[in-house]
């Protein structure tokens, strides 16, 4: 019986695809190792939102490579889609296969074969279901692809058109998960605010939502929007539901309009202000998380003023901050005046610690207020507390060391805030 090992990179799109690979594998007779070392079969499941994520993916088949001549590899994802020529090249690589291909690997390792299909070639999402799954959030791939073709942004090429997943195909998938005991579904994909609009113009994301509202699913959060799709409607939707985890990520990227117009974000500055007053207004502490890119070309000292300075008197939760990476055969990749690599890192070290007060304020907000909170880790051998995640994105740590409350929604106080070690201790409520 061979063996195989799946590293993935990046999102949980990803992550996804990775366990619908690990079910066709095992399902077809082969066993999955912990061990990298006993594996026959190395499966990269690869990134590229950054020349690092390519980098890193090579590095590490090429690594596994030379410690075993002997071991199958497999490069597969955005990696592979988007340099499949170059890479069929490389002596380290024995099969590459494309974003949908990789379903049908096991064909592909029983013919030693690599397929990469033009993905703007795909007209309809590639409906899996997923079986086995052994977390206790269950997350769902219900859209893949993005129609926006944003000028640093190589995903179009990767993932292709904007394809959605089928209201049936995402129903059952929230009905295995129920049936194996899970609590929270997080519905996720490349550009989700895009779902529906290939079955028809005027389908939106909250009504896939009802469908979902009609389920057995106690709660469910959702992945990255961009603010243009969240509109009054769908904000009143959710305000309602007894079921959404208060939990935003907005797709902002930038929050100075100048760099929004060259990135092509067709949204100001401004108008995502408003939108996160309006979802503050509407929430309980509401969760509201960004990505921003620093360093953007022809970001200007005071292009980034400013954004440090929407960011303060924004509702911002947190935000992942990175510096500006060139990605071949983008629109930015050839603008003028490229921002220097030493001049991003400066800002992107100015701009973590304006979101670190930002995120210290925010739990500061939270504390001694009471939540609902999914248990998520067993006992912790050492401390022998719990691990939890509030319904508005807190891990809170429980002092309670009882097997019978993981995976279970409980009512629990924020007590105590380490700020330092960023951990967050509660209470269960009597």
């Amino acid at each position: 019986m061979k063996k195989f090992f799946i590293k993935t990179l990046g999102c949980k799109s990803n992550q996804l695809e990775a366990a619908v690979m690990r079910e066709k594998l095992i399902a077809a007779g082969y066993k999955q190792t912990s061990k990298i070392d006993e594996a026959d079969i190395f499966i990269m499941n690869s990134c590229s939102v950054t020349e690092t994520a390519d980098v890193e993916a090579l590095r590490v088949i090429r690594n596994i490579k030379n410690k075993n001549s002997n071991v199958t590899s497999v490069l597969t994802g955005c990696s592979a889609q988007l340099n499949s020529e170059k890479l069929m090249d490389l002596p380290y690589v024995d099969i590459v296969l494309g974003n949908d291909d990789k379903f049908d690997i096991v064909q592909m390792l029983e013919s030693h074969c690599s397929k990469v299909t033009d993905i703007f070639e795909l007209k309809s999402f590639n409906n899996q279901l997923i079986h086995d799954y052994f977390n206790t959030r269950g997350f769902l791939k219900i859209q893949d692809g993005c129609n926006n073709y944003c000028s640093y942004c190589t995903i179009p090429f990767a993932r292709g058109k904007s394809r959605s997943n089928s209201v049936e195909n995402i129903i059952e998938q929230v009905k295995i998960y129920t049936d194996n005991g899970i609590k929270e579904v997080v519905l996720t994909g490349i550009h989700i605010g895009q779902w529906g609009v290939d079955f028809d113009e005027k389908r939106k994301l909250f009504h896939l939502l009802e469908k979902i509202e009609d389920t057995n699913i106690i709660r469910y959060r959702l992945g990255s929007l961009n603010p243009l799709e969240i509109d009054d409607e769908l904000l009143g939707f959710l305000s309602q539901s007894e079921k959404f985890c208060p939990h935003f990520h907005l797709s902002l990227q930038s929050l100075n309009d100048a760099v929004l117009k060259r990135m092509n974000r067709n949204y100001s500055a401004e108008s995502c202000l408003e939108l996160m007053d309006r979802i503050s207004s509407l929430f309980k502490l509401p969760f509201i998380g960004s990505d921003i890119i620093v360093g953007f070309p022809g970001e200007t000292d005071a292009d980034f003023e400013i954004t440090v300075e929407n960011v303060k008197k924004s509702k911002l939760s947190n935000v992942h901050v990175f510096p500006y990476s060139v990605r071949k055969n983008t629109a930015a990749a050839s603008m003028e005046n490229q921002v220097p690599e030493q001049i991003k890192h400066n800002r992107a070290d100015i701009l973590h610690k304006t979101v670190k007060e930002k995120y210290f304020n925010f739990l500061k907000c939270n504390q001694n207020t009471t939540h609902q909170a999914l248990i998520e880790k067993r006992p912790d051998k050492k401390t022998g507390m719990l691990k939890a995640v509030t319904e508005n994105y807190l891990t809170v740590l429980l002092p309670n060391s009882s097997e019978n409350l993981y995976n279970t929604i409980q009512n629990v106080t924020v007590v105590e805030i380490d700020y330092s070690k960023l951990q967050i201790k509660a209470e269960l409520n009597s």
